[in-house]
């Protein structure tokens, strides 16, 4: 992802193919292609990445404000609609982060959109782990749910290899 003032549209162009033969290579293209609200510095703390504020409204809702200006490598615009739906395609999963589930938001999360860059999490009980849960939580574009969502696109589930 890049802000809008970093690369001209005139300078997008053709496309890149990934082939990386791996077994572990949904990690590297995710790592490549998707960001988080939050990432991790190297002493491993958590710092703002996608999300620029970070407030407990009260013990189980947790408002995130999003930043503005960033546009997807296919240049479209990443918005609080963009991590509704990333969140609604994760809730079809069984387990979203099977070698991780703690990074899993708890049975009964609700996502709210309060507008184009704030969002809050509506837990169903006080849940602490929930800025570092954002790490796990990937943004993907339209594109990529529309035509991969790792294998729901072309296989109904995220089960096996897609």
């Amino acid at each position: 992802m890049y802000k809008s003032e970093d690369l001209s549209v005139s300078s997008i162009a053709g496309t890149i193919h990934v082939v990386d033969p791996s077994p572990l290579n949904w990690l590297y293209v995710l790592f490549n292609t998707m960001e988080e609200a939050v990432r991790a510095d190297h002493k491993g703390r958590i710092i703002p990445s996608l999300g620029t504020h970070f407030e407990w409204v009260d013990d189980s809702i947790f408002e995130v404000t999003l930043r503005k200006g960033v546009f997807y490598h296919n240049n479209e615009p990443f918005n609080a609609q963009n991590v509704l739906q990333n969140f609604t395609e994760l809730e079809k999963w069984i387990a979203p982060h099977p070698p991780g589930t703690w990074v899993n938001f708890p049975d009964g999360t609700i996502l709210e959109v309060v507008d184009d860059y704030k969002l809050r999490y509506h837990f169903p009980k006080p849940h602490g782990l929930a800025i570092g849960q954002m790490r796990g939580n990937h943004y993907a574009n339209q594109l990529f749910w529309k035509q991969l969502g790792f294998g729901y696109a072309k296989l109904g589930t995220a089960e096996g290899h897609w």
